[in-house]
């Protein structure tokens, strides 16, 4: 239905539509026959929050209603096996709080990082209708480095010995954390400001507590990160009424 990571767009007459967005090493937008719209963007939040301002005032001119943004895309696990999804509950910053903090005039501003329940639920109903796509509801956390800020060994710096590394990601785990990724904050945030119905649904590619490197094979790496793709299709078909 759509290929790899994307961000995805349904609209009829700018209504009942939906969108979805992967951050990944390529940047491009579509516009499918049917006005569907995916987009892509580089790693982090500054690429995500360029994107967003850029997307939100495209549909706000476009005049469309009642849509649903979705981020999709790969992510670190906490304590769950490779190949899992994850439906983000709360994206939560590296202290563990439900929130973005974003300096604006030399000053900051907070803002909540809750998404929307009822999509989570309905996502998470759409995976038990799915084979191989095990599915789990859980808390985010967003990093703005992808090695010392993620507890990585293997960086240019290391700060912090393996116990450590372990023992916050205990911590993470005790506070609800499943997955860790590098955008989720600034869109949870940025949708939540706007009145925009999102979601996050991220594959995990390791178990952070096992290590920093992935070993699995390419194609397997490949069928994983298919997986929240072949979600948010079902879920999309769903509200369309193209299935059951």
């Amino acid at each position: 239905l759509y290929h790899n990571s994307h961000l995805y767009h349904n609209s009829n007459l700018y209504h009942n539509s939906h969108l979805y967005h992967n951050s990944h090493l390529y940047h491009n937008s579509h516009l499918y026959h049917n006005s569907h719209l995916y987009h892509n963007t580089w790693y982090g939040i500054p690429s995500i929050s360029i994107m967003l301002h850029e997307l939100i005032k495209l549909l706000h001119h476009a005049r469309c209603i009642d849509f649903i943004l979705f981020r999709i895309g790969t992510s670190g696990g906490v304590g769950l096996a490779p190949g899992t999804v994850v439906v983000t509950d709360k994206a939560v910053d590296c202290f563990f709080r439900a929130q973005f903090e974003q300096v604006v005039l030399g000053k900051v501003v907070t803002r909540s990082t809750e998404l929307d329940v009822g999509v989570s639920k309905e996502l998470l109903q759409c995976s038990s209708e799915l084979e191989d796509v095990p599915t789990i509801i859980g808390n985010t956390m967003c990093t703005s480095d992808f090695y010392e800020g993620q507890g990585r060994l293997d960086g240019a710096l290391c700060s912090f010995s393996t116990e450590d590394k372990l023992e916050y990601l205990r911590k993470a785990f005790n506070m609800g954390v499943r997955n860790i990724e590098m955008e989720s904050t600034v869109f949870a945030a940025m949708c939540r400001a706007c009145g925009i119905k999102a979601a996050v649904v991220c594959v995990t590619l390791l178990n952070r507590f096992d290590g920093d490197q992935i070993a699995t094979p390419h194609d397997v790496l490949v069928e994983y990160q298919q997986r929240p793709q072949v979600l948010v299709a079902h879920f999309i078909k769903k509200r369309l009424g193209l299935v059951v």
